[in-house]
């Protein structure tokens, strides 16, 4: 079955794609390069490419932050079609996800801590399946169940997809970690589930992420098949990291991009990306005559194949 909730209205195969950031902090290199291939697959695919704001942990997130990644997207160049979508205002979408999986007998309470799941090397025993959960229990508060999430169960299922660059992925998931959390402790809507309702109700065909981001890709394709979703085509490139090898992250403090440094930090982006632009005296510095020969020149298959990339290795 597939929920109105869950599905846009749009019928159109156009290319939609999507860069989604959390506000956990402002944007940094690494999110740059992430978000640069997504906007230019899109428009040199004459697509669409969509902004969400993915704010479902709220402790984690700094008061302004959002603001501050719109206002670094603008200054960069890379502007968005439509309204910013945020996450925080589509919980009634996600619940009615949870619902539907709990009518269909696919998920369960789970009392793990992980703690627990770590001790078995972070692939979940299946130790509360037999708790069940049905429908009328999400109508009870947070507070009649403390200090429980709820898992989908995914048996033997294994799930097979192309990834754009990398090739043919194949996943058993429960030898990959088994039945993952779509509800948080907290009573918030995990981040797997969130994505693929979001993903399906925007009709966004093509996601370009982070490499970082591929292990989530085969919890997503299942969710996506036992909900009825389109499946997009997905795209992985290779993360940022530094000298070290550390991937550049919010939590690592890595620095934030300055809007007034954004010619060389696209032309630095680009390079990354595998791409050839000309000298930069070409372009007069101009970030606007830069993305533009990058929409024309994209070539999605000059990506490298990597996994990392050092930020002084391009």
């Amino acid at each position: 079955m597939v929920n109105d909730h869950l599905i846009t209205t749009q019928k159109t195969k156009q290319y939609i794609g999507r860069f989604a950031p959390s506000p956990s902090g402002p944007l940094h290199f690494g999110s740059l390069v992430a978000a640069l291939a997504s906007y230019l697959d899109a428009r040199a695919n004459n697509g669409q490419w969509l902004l969400r704001i993915e704010d479902l942990d709220p402790p984690r997130e700094p008061v302004g932050a959002a603001d501050n990644i719109i206002h670094q997207l603008e200054s960069l160049g890379l502007l968005w079609d439509g309204e910013v979508l945020f996450q925080s205002k589509r919980i009634e979408a996600y619940y009615s996800a949870l619902t539907e999986l709990a009518t269909e007998g696919l998920c369960f309470r789970c009392f793990c801590s992980r703690q627990d799941v770590r001790a078995t090397k972070n692939k979940y025993n299946g130790k509360c399946r037999a708790n069940g959960l049905s429908a009328r229990d999400l109508q009870y508060p947070i507070n009649e169940y403390p200090g429980t999430s709820i898992r989908i169960r995914t048996d033997s299922k294994t799930v097979s997809f192309e990834d754009t660059i990398l090739g043919s992925f194949r996943s058993q998931l429960s030898e990959s970690g088994g039945d993952f959390v779509i509800r948080r402790k907290d009573g918030m809507v995990a981040y797997q589930l969130a994505v693929v309702i979001d993903d399906a109700w925007q009709g966004v065909t093509n996601v370009v992420r982070g490499v970082d981001l591929l292990s989530s890709t085969p919890k997503q394709r299942y969710l996506q098949t036992v909900l009825g979703l389109a499946q997009p085509t997905y795209t992985h490139t290779p993360i940022v990291t530094d000298t070290n090898g550390t991937k550049l992250s919010k939590q690592t403090f890595a620095s934030a991009i300055d809007p007034a440094e954004a010619f060389p930090l696209l032309f630095r982006a680009l390079t990354m990306l595998g791409q050839s632009p000309p000298k930069q005296r070409v372009f007069s510095r101009s970030p606007r005559s830069l993305l533009r020969w990058a929409i024309d020149h994209w070539e999605l298959q000059s990506v490298p194949k990597l996994a990392k990339i050092a930020v002084d290795s391009a």
